[in-house]
């Protein structure tokens, strides 16, 4: 519908990434189902067939990625779609082993995910039946092909997986340094008379 709208004047540009994890992004796979925002990382659930190759996206690259298109807008095409490659992690579960060398825990079980309630509770639960729906990117692998991204903005914005993951574990309370650091802060606030 947007690349026919094109036609009508309306410009839009549709940029496809894997599955978001990053800093403050509570509702995303990686801090619902493989770790629990607020908690200390104690087990890793991973929702999809481990051996299976999966791409994420790191927010923070894929917002440096959308403005340096954005500043190219006036070069764009009146629709246009692109791929941000991001993390392709094969086998799949590499994200479990990066949790668990940033959490320096390389013993955290591995959980798998309740897809049976998810099934169970799809009749009653609109959101369940949406995650039924995109349950088939965990089985198959999907890699997106970046070459027309690049082709317009140069090398893609890549954080090492490793520094990605501690980062977005510490901003979302996985890690002892966030309880300390929130520990801190609360210290610093209170007041005494």
């Amino acid at each position: 519908m947007l690349e026919q709208a094109a036609d009508r004047g309306v410009r839009s540009l549709v940029v496809r990434a894997g599955d978001f994890f990053g800093s403050h992004q509570p509702a995303s796979w990686f801090s619902s189902a493989i770790v629990k925002a607020g908690r200390p990382v104690g087990a890793i659930a991973y929702p999809g067939d481990p051996d299976v190759g999966h791409t994420w996206a790191y927010l923070p690259d894929l917002a440096e990625t959308i403005a340096q298109i954005a500043a190219l807008e006036g070069k764009l095409p009146a629709f246009g779609a692109l791929h941000f490659a991001g993390h392709w992690l094969e086998p799949g579960a590499e994200i479990v082993n990066a949790v668990r060398r940033v959490a320096e825990r390389p013993a955290l079980p591995l959980r798998r995910f309740p897809w049976p309630l998810i099934y169970l509770g799809a009749p009653f639960v609109p959101f369940f039946r949406e995650i039924l729906e995109m349950r088939y990117l965990w089985r198959i692998p999907l890699r997106l092909d970046n070459r027309k991204l690049v082709a317009l903005i140069g090398r893609e914005p890549h954080t090492a997986l490793d520094v990605a993951v501690r980062q977005t574990l510490v901003d979302l309370g996985c890690l002892a340094e966030a309880f300390a650091r929130n520990a801190e802060g609360h210290r610093r606030r209170t007041v005494t008379f």
